[in-house]
């Protein structure tokens, strides 16, 4: 039978009924011999050590809360085993306890040996609890009081094993007590002289690994509350996942940044042994956990991320200390000096400066020690001065396959770039294990999730805000609900609407819910709209990409465009007012897109979901010259002139489209032609022409008569002016031709016009359907055959298809694979 050392950790000996999960959990494992290294029930160590500090304060308190200890240790016993056994073997301890609280608060002192002492009681209470629970299940538990066995040193920065003397020690306890299982205290020893000690914080752990070399184990299973080592802090990035295997030095890199790993230096024994340590959930046991041996597997190339905050950025600057040998040995001496640690160095090949970041609580002694070492060179301005950042975290990309790799950096700073992250410093070892970088602490927690995702540990998240949720709003929120489970299945995107408002309400919420059922949560649930507080929402610290949706028409919307770009929020629209609106403030947004480094889409303004837009990109990226561009871009106007043969008056089409919903609730917002004037305006933008919305020659086909009245005036009274219409068809059916109401810009002459217009039976305008939207591009390459777009340019759901496409650019611009 293999033989595997288990340590149990404080949080799976909290209380009875945990203790017996572990009992049952050991049992279950028939097939090995088992030496088990316990830590205290959970707290025990904390408050042994806070008794202590008490009685030296002489306050009056500390029996009562030991009588406490005492009854939380007899209830657990008995809960156990339900006899006094247990109870007689706990009671000498705690007289151990309180003999050596009197001994303290006589002194009014806390002598090292003495807490060492006390503080280790816990493990002694432990260790004895489990024994008996095993032995009363019919197993033949020993218990192991490693103060009989192991002998330590205590070296500069950690405490050393004295193998031979340890090793001989266990050999004759092994004569006295061959069997297993073996239940052996943690975090207890002795020193050299004999004296009782502690192998300090993580000090369990590091009895494990002591024990399992000792017991020449075939592995070592550290049972905690996690599933294993995570990828990441859940509770930084929520979609962290255990991994399920890490070499010694993944884990020793990842343990020093703070991840959730035991410590380097308690790995040591193990490592040094090639014995595999394995991590596992005592409350999953059925979780494999994570692997940490010799050599791990190379995929994927990046095993997980981790942060240390609270840390300071020092640099020291100067054209002084270019080519000048023992520049770094002077810093980094008179760090050491003051017994300052230093987390990571960077230093740039001109060597102009050095910077190097430590704790934030060390940080002021750091840079006075510097200041006085290099006073001389300071005063001769050699060294212009030494200045630090105290809002500093620390990320760490860790993975073995990293190692001659191409483009991790590149897909590392690429993640950091598109979340608005800047880095402040940068360090890399030969071994290309790790990559960390220095950066705000106000940006960790976006930096994290970004980089996460940015090597597909975890999807990438969109936190989207939409205003105006009318019927393409609604039709928009329906298109993502549908493809929001394929979008994370299959490309690791995930969209997360976590807020909506109208004009006047807004809904916020987390997003994780069902899309589907939004519309109705907001009829009921919506708070009054504080468009600050809507910002901020969807800005949300801990999601590294925000996008705010709006699809509402109006032009006090768009005057959020720019400071949301500025802001680094991507803005997706198919609302005209921004594009076709004024020039000034178009010229504004576009500048804060660029400074931003952010996504402004807006392909649906022309046309809905037609590819307008994308079309004319192309057609400008790939050097061709636009000469003209002609177009249908109401729906509304191209139903009318379809249908408008003269065998029913205009005003009477007027008043049927208005009746099917084909118009504005006022006709005269289509008939006006403005909205096809900004279409326009649009595409000219589109070409680097500065044209304003009355720029462009606009033919409205609202009689200047009836521009004051009411919807419901203006059809009625449309019908004095069907003569004038009828006139307009029947001439240009005498020269061959249809009527349709057209937008034409002509890039040589420098015009823009929109208004009605006759079209030949051959041309491409004569024959769409009822309303469709058509553009005609004619370019240097598309000269005698211009270019045609043409299908449905208006409804909810093809507008709202536009912007789902834009979207998804979006989301691939930000690094998701879509």
């Amino acid at each position: 039978m293999k033989l595997i050392a288990h340590k149990f950790g404080g949080s799976s000996l909290a209380d009875a009924q945990r203790i017996a999960h572990v009992a049952a959990l050991l049992a279950e494992r028939e097939d090995e011999h088992q030496v088990i290294i316990v830590s205290a029930l959970q707290r025990v160590t904390d408050e042994l050590l806070a008794l202590g500090t008490a009685a030296a304060a002489r306050q009056s308190d500390w029996p009562e809360r030991l009588a406490q200890l005492r009854q939380r240790h007899w209830q657990t016993a008995g809960e156990l085993l339900g006899n006094d056994t247990a109870q007689i073997e706990l009671e000498p301890i705690f007289e151990v306890a309180a003999n050596l609280l009197r001994g303290i608060e006589l002194l009014g002192l806390t002598p090292e040996p003495v807490m060492a002492l006390l503080s280790g009681l816990g493990e002694v209470l432990s260790a004895t609890l489990l024994t008996r629970v095993l032995r009363s299940a019919n197993r033949d538990a020993v218990m192991l009081d490693a103060r009989e066995v192991l002998v330590v040193e205590q070296a500069e920065t950690y405490v050393a094993v004295n193998w031979s003397a340890t090793e001989q020690r266990l050999s004759q306890w092994r004569e006295r007590n061959p069997g297993f299982p073996v239940v052996v205290t943690g975090f207890i020893a002795r020193d050299a002289d004999g004296h009782p000690t502690t192998l300090g914080r993580n000090g369990s752990d590091y009895s494990a690994s002591i024990m399992g070399a000792l017991f020449d184990a075939a592995e070592i299973h550290i049972w905690t509350d996690v599933d294993g080592v995570l990828s990441a802090d859940p509770r930084l990035v929520p979609d962290a996942f255990a991994l399920a295997e890490l070499s010694y030095e993944e884990a020793f890199e990842l343990a020093y940044f703070g991840a959730k790993v035991i410590h380097p230096q308690t790995m040591a024994p193990a490592t040094e042994r090639g014995i595999p340590l394995i991590i596992r959930n005592t409350f999953n046991s059925a979780h494999p956990g994570t692997r940490i041996v010799a050599r791990s597997g190379a995929e994927p190339p990046v095993k997980g991320l981790s942060t240390i905050d609270q840390l300071s950025l020092v640099t020291i600057e100067g054209a002084g200390m270019i080519g000048v040998p023992g520049t770094a040995e002077r810093v980094f001496g008179a760090l050491r000096a003051a017994t300052v640690s230093v987390v990571m160095i960077s230093q740039g090949s001109s060597e102009h400066s050095i910077c190097f970041v430590v704790r934030l609580a060390e940080a002021a002694r750091a840079q006075k020690v510097l200041e006085q070492a290099f006073e001389r060179e300071l005063a001769d301005q050699r060294i212009q001065r030494i200045h630090r950042k105290d809002d500093t975290t620390v990320l760490a990309v860790v993975g073995d396959g990293m190692a001659g790799r191409p483009g991790i950096a590149a897909q590392l700073f690429d993640s950091l770039g598109r979340a608005k992250v800047n880095i402040r410093a940068i360090a890399q070892g030969a071994s290309e294990r790790n990559i960390s970088v220095a950066i705000a602490a106000d940006d960790a927690v976006r930096a994290l999730r970004a980089v996460h995702a940015g090597f597909y540990l975890s999807p990438h998240t969109l936190s989207i805000g939409l205003i105006g949720p009318g019927n393409v709003g609604r039709a928009l929120l329906q298109q993502i609900a549908a493809v929001r489970p394929r979008l994370l299945a299959q490309n690791n995107l995930d969209l997360r609407l976590r807020a909506v408002a109208s004009s006047r309400k807004m809904l916020l919420g987390d997003g994780k819910g069902d899309i589907s059922q939004t519309i109705e949560q907001f009829q009921t649930e919506s708070d009054t709209l504080d468009m600050q507080q809507f910002t901020d929402w969807v800005q949300v610290q801990h999601l590294p990409h925000a996008v705010i949706l709006d699809c509402s028409a109006a032009s006090t919307v768009a005057d959020h465009y720019a400071n949301w770009m500025a802001r680094g929020i991507h803005v997706v629209t198919p609302n005209k007012q921004a594009g076709g609106g004024p020039l000034q403030r178009f010229q504004q947004i576009q500048q804060a897109a660029r400074e931003g480094s952010v996504r402004w889409r807006y392909e649906a303004t022309v046309g809905a979901g037609l590819p307008v837009i994308q079309t004319l990109r192309d057609l400008i990226d790939t050097g061709d010259q636009v000469l003209a561009i002609e177009g249908i871009f109401s729906g509304t106007l191209a139903w009318l002139f379809n249908r408008f043969d003269g065998s029913t008056p205009f005003s009477q089409l007027v008043a049927e489209a208005r009746a099917a919903g084909y118009t504005e609730p006022d006709p005269r917002d289509d008939l006006s032609g403005l909205d096809v004037a900004r279409k326009l305006v649009i595409l000219a933008r589109e070409l680097q022409m500065d044209l304003d919305l009355d720029q462009v020659e606009v033919e409205s086909l609202v009689p200047d008569s009836l521009q004051q009245t009411d919807p419901q005036g203006f059809v009625d009274g449309l019908v004095a002016f069907d003569s004038a219409m009828d006139q307009r068809l029947q001439r240009a059916r005498a020269a061959g031709k249809v009527l349709r109401y057209v937008a034409r810009l002509d890039l040589q002459a420098g015009t823009a016009a929109v208004g009605l217009a006759s079209v030949g039976d051959d041309h491409a305008f004569a024959h769409i359907r009822l309303t469709d939207n058509i553009v005609q591009y004619t370019t240097e390459r598309y000269r005698d055959n211009p270019l045609v777009v043409q299908g449905p340019g208006a409804g909810p759901e093809v507008t709202a298809a536009g912007v789902l496409a834009d979207l998804l650019r979006v989301a691939g611009a930000v690094g998701a694979q879509v």
